[in-house]
């Protein structure tokens, strides 16, 4: 072939693939717009539990978070007399009204105005219990149910976008989970009942107590449920569970610049939304559970998360712990007792107290909790009000 129609075939080929690229980018980047569209934005459910319905006292309060604030509830732990002032208590009242424990679901005459709210007799730790996505403080509260039972100070918050907080006109992420929980904590550190604050997370508020542990100095110790590890790796699991038969060769790829185009608008990276990139900086004691039956999340992201946290770490670091519930999904892991006496232990233990670990552990599994009246399942935008009908109740 001739010199001058060899280059012409090689100018039109390079033409070709240049052509082709920019097709398949501008593809790409409209398929990102509409993901962003669809999953960028939280729907809001108003939150319709209250602590006053278990019998604890708490304030409602408005936690600052730079230009927004967050709606919670501070649930102080009991004061060290209040034990044996509940039993003189009940002692006098008649057989037929038994008083309420902290954790037992009892009927509130007016479930929207707060108990006295009366700090313990010295500081202890406290927790910061964060939802996860498209949920709220009420649907979340059964943490602070055992949590208080084991003696610690609590505050469960609303996210932005989410519960009573207002509407968002930017997507929400796992970034700015991390940001309002670190607000919360810097929030809770500085009340003076407050000796350390530990934080517990479920799902995208798994991965932000990861994220924001990893920043925030305040953050003492954390335990992080049904985390993603990446939202790129995210990302992809929701074209599996969309049925979006993308091509393993592109796969990958698709998922990271369409994680990229969900965080543009408030100018994060896709390394800052990211639970591994977080558990291999974050240096306190981390206890990671996880469902073996989740399939929003799958058990594996436990794995990567964890070996990100223990590759990074030295001898003299905190412990990296875990815990696999066998017939659980994505949510209400807190059912098993097991899990609860295992998450008041290890917050017992990393925080000082406020009781010895095995007694917090005692407490914590000896308060029944159950999840809400009205339980979501499935993941996302998948979510449903309907049970599944190919697995045990466990399934979410």
């Amino acid at each position: 072939m001739p010199q001058n129609k060899r280059s012409n075939g090689f100018r039109w080929l390079r033409l070709a693939l240049a052509a082709g690229t920019l097709t398949g980018a501008a593809a790409a980047y409209r398929f990102a717009l509409k993901y962003r569209e669809r999953v960028g934005l939280p729907h809001r459910h108003p939150v319709e539990d209250s602590p006053a319905n278990y019998g604890l006292a708490f304030e409602t309060v408005e936690i600052p978070a730079g230009d927004h604030s967050l709606a919670g509830w501070f649930v102080p732990a009991e004061p060290q007399a209040a034990p044996s002032k509940r039993r003189r208590a009940a002692a006098k009242a008649p057989a037929e009204a038994p008083a309420q424990v902290a954790g037992s679901a009892a009927p509130s005459a007016d479930s929207s105005a707060p108990a006295q709210a009366t700090p313990a007799a010295e500081p202890r730790p406290a927790i910061v219990v964060v939802h996860g996505w498209e949920s709220n403080r009420g649907r979340t509260f059964a943490h602070v149910r055992y949590l208080h039972a084991a003696g610690f100070h609590c505050l469960v918050f609303d996210a932005r976008g989410h519960g009573d907080n207002p509407p968002e006109t930017l997507p929400v992420n796992v970034p700015e989970f991390a940001e309002d929980t670190a607000a919360a904590a810097r929030w809770l550190a500085a009340r003076p009942e407050v000796s350390a604050v530990g934080v517990i997370g479920h799902s995208m508020g798994g991965a932000g107590a990861i994220v924001a542990a990893s920043r925030e100095p305040e953050i003492r110790a954390v335990v992080s449920l049904s985390a993603p590890a990446d939202l790129v790796w995210m990302t992809r699991r929701t074209f599996e569970m969309a049925e979006l038969h993308v091509p393993d060769l592109i796969a990958t790829p698709l998922a990271w610049f369409t994680a990229a185009v969900l965080l543009i608008p408030r100018r994060h990276s896709v390394e800052e939304a990211s639970a591994v990139v977080a558990a291999g900086r974050y240096r306190g004691p981390l206890l990671l559970i996880h469902g073996a039956q989740d399939r929003g999340v799958p058990v594996e992201h436990l794995g990567l998360i964890e070996l990100a946290a223990l590759e990074s770490r030295d001898a003299e670091d905190a412990p990296v712990e875990s815990l696999i519930l066998p017939n659980f999904g994505h949510r209400w892991l807190y059912e098993d007792a097991g899990c609860r006496r295992k998450i008041a232990e290890f917050l017992a233990r990393s925080l000082g107290g406020p009781v010895a670990p095995e007694t917090a552990g005692d407490r914590a599994a000896a308060c029944v909790v159950e999840r809400p009246a009205d339980p979501v399942y499935g993941f996302g935008a998948q979510a449903t009000k309907t049970p599944p009908s190919d697995l045990p109740i466990y399934e979410n």
